[in-house]
């Protein structure tokens, strides 16, 4: 049944984000018919750019204000990068579409076309991400790599601009933006392995809406969904926020739901991988499995370490 009144969906105000919220009216109306409102919400996370996450809190910054708005009744629906979304989510919330995923790898985008292995020693390289920083370091100790906040479109114009000699940013929004001629490389998970969710749009609602929910059923992909859980199990096993050296992607592979997981200290120096499939229906199980496996490797010491340092 078409809602009274339109669906208003909430979303962060960077391009990138409107563009996610912009994705999902279009499904939502080709789907349901349902007419829906875009609300602008600034976060503490699009507040603060210059800061670092480390120092304004890490976890949530990007979806806090959206979740409150959703509580409050301001708006129906959030729209998330699912890699932004901490492990514990509010209990009166829930996410009835997980979209399907796009490209979940990384990209390099460097000023004169480079590669992350023809890049010059020294070169400066920025990133948001610890997850990126460590395992860069771990290929190109030499590097001069370098905390980078902002939107998409203000990174790019650091390199540009001669600031950076290259960025690494998530390949799907570039592709979403229209960018992905400004991409020098694509980085396989085996060089630099993705965030959690990376790629993946989530969208948010309350648990007491299920109306809304059965409406926008048809837009939950399966394969990303389980990928998702799967890849989100390993997370909160290791009790990791969003800014960990922690790189996780699950796929379904001939039947399978297989998943890499790698854990990489912030030097870059200490390393630990692993990799396991199940059936797609115990993706929670093999999420939890795989973090024990990289707990047995010593993955555990390295994310403590990285806890005590942040303090």
């Amino acid at each position: 049944m078409k809602p009274v009144r339109p669906i208003r969906i909430g979303t962060r105000g960077s391009m990138l984000a409107k563009w996610q919220a912009e994705f999902v009216r279009k499904k939502i109306f080709q789907t349901t018919g349902a007419d829906a409102d875009i609300v602008i919400i600034k976060t503490t996370g699009d507040k603060l750019q210059q800061a670092a996450f480390s120092q304004i809190g890490g976890k949530g910054v990007f979806i806090k204000e959206l979740e409150e708005a959703l509580l409050d009744g301001q708006i129906d629906l959030a729209v998330h990068s699912v890699k932004d979304i901490p492990t514990d989510v509010p209990s009166r919330l829930c996410f009835p579409v997980i979209c399907r995923r796009e490209d979940a790898r990384d990209c390099v985008i460097a000023a004169k076309g480079e590669t992350l292995a023809t890049l010059r020693q020294g070169a400066r390289v920025g990133t948001s991400s610890l997850r990126r920083q460590s395992q860069v370091r771990h290929l190109r100790p030499d590097l001069d790599v370098r905390d980078l906040r902002g939107n998409v479109d203000t990174r790019l114009r650091k390199v540009e601009s001669g600031e950076y000699d290259a960025i690494l940013l998530a390949k799907a929004g570039l592709d979403r933006l229209g960018w992905s001629n400004r991409i020098s490389e694509i980085l396989s998970p085996e060089v630099c392995m993705p965030a959690v969710g990376q790629g993946a749009l989530g969208v948010q609602a309350r648990l007491k809406d299920t109306e809304i929910a059965d409406a926008l059923a048809a837009l939950d992909d399966f394969e990303t969904r389980q990928s998702i859980v799967a890849e989100r199990s390993l997370l909160g096993a290791l009790e990791g926020g969003c800014q960990v050296p922690l790189g996780a992607w699950a796929r379904i592979e001939r039947g399978e739901l297989a998943i890499d997981a790698v854990v990489c200290s912030p030097d870059g120096t200490q390393h630990v991988r692993q990799r396991a499939t199940a059936s797609p229906e115990q993706a929670r199980e093999l999420g939890r499995r795989v973090a024990q496996l990289l707990i047995d490797s010593g993955a555990r010491e390295i994310l403590q370490e990285v806890y005590r340092q942040r303090g």
